[in-house]
């Protein structure tokens, strides 16, 4: 008898649990459906710098010191990752973290609502909304410039899953670590910018110095660029970027659980 009670006790904490948080994810998905800016610069941006970047006649002629390629072929993963960068370092740190600093977060604690619920449903949307910029940025390469789709879908979808987790395991450190919603703000602003050069904005990663596109690649969005760009080709992603995809999102979970405070 009790151990059957027990099992439905348990049972029904569960789904409280998951119904409580489907409910905060809804509530999370209209507040952040209403930020037509965070919208912009995440789901739009992406894909109209590649369409800028594809409007210039030079950079849609074949390169031999590119392998063949043009450039805006190499720019397609770069647009891509530029959403998961908006979304890991300007997007998600501001918003959890202004919960926090008006003590929202402490007073969900207090109720049934966990606090835990609204970083869940931040980083899905968030998630969501990185892999719908990517989505987008494939399909305006693909229709506007006749940019080839991925040669080896898996491997792709392999590297893009793990570039967006490190881009919010990254965000998530930002937020453990700033007090306010204004220095989350200007600490994903300063991160940014490496983060873009990292992933090819002003130069991919292919045109690089041997020197420095070595070093670039020991970073989550070097990496990253790197086994989009084998995926697209055709071959599997190489594991040495994938496992630094990996160390990386590793790392810096470990580094946000260890920091973040609720209050």
């Amino acid at each position: 008898m009790s151990t059957v009670s027990t099992t439905g006790t348990v049972s029904g904490v569960a789904v409280s649990r998951r119904a409580t948080t489907a409910a905060v994810l809804r509530a999370e998905g209209r507040l952040f459906l209403r930020e037509l800016g965070t919208l912009f610069w995440l789901l739009l941006f992406p894909p109209l710098l590649l369409a800028i970047v594809g409007a210039i006649p030079s950079y849609r002629e074949v390169d031999d010191e590119l392998g063949g390629l043009r450039v805006v072929d190499l720019y397609v993963a770069v647009t891509v990752l530029l959403g998961l960068i908006v979304a890991g370092f300007q997007a998600m740190p501001p918003t959890v973290t202004g919960y926090r600093e008006r003590g929202i977060l402490r007073r969900m604690s207090t109720t049934p609502v966990p606090p835990s619920a609204v970083l869940v449903a931040q980083m899905v949307l968030n998630g969501v909304a990185a892999l719908v910029s990517a989505l987008l940025a494939l399909a305006v390469g693909r229709l506007a410039y006749d940019v080839a789709l991925p040669g080896q879908p898996l491997g792709y979808g392999l590297a893009l899953l793990l570039a967006v987790a490190a881009a919010l395991a990254l965000g998530s450190v930002i937020t453990a670590l700033t007090p306010t919603s204004r220095l989350a703000t200007a600490v994903g602003s300063a991160v940014l910018f490496p983060m873009m050069f990292c992933a090819g904005v002003w130069m991919p990663i292919q045109t690089m110095p041997d020197v420095l596109a070595r070093i670039v690649e020991t970073t989550p969005f070097g990496a990253a660029a790197q086994a989009l760009g084998e995926a697209t080709a055709g071959d599997w992603p190489g594991w040495y970027h994938l496992g630094v995809l990996a160390a990386w999102t590793a790392a810096a979970t470990a580094t946000a659980t260890r920091w973040f405070r609720w209050e």
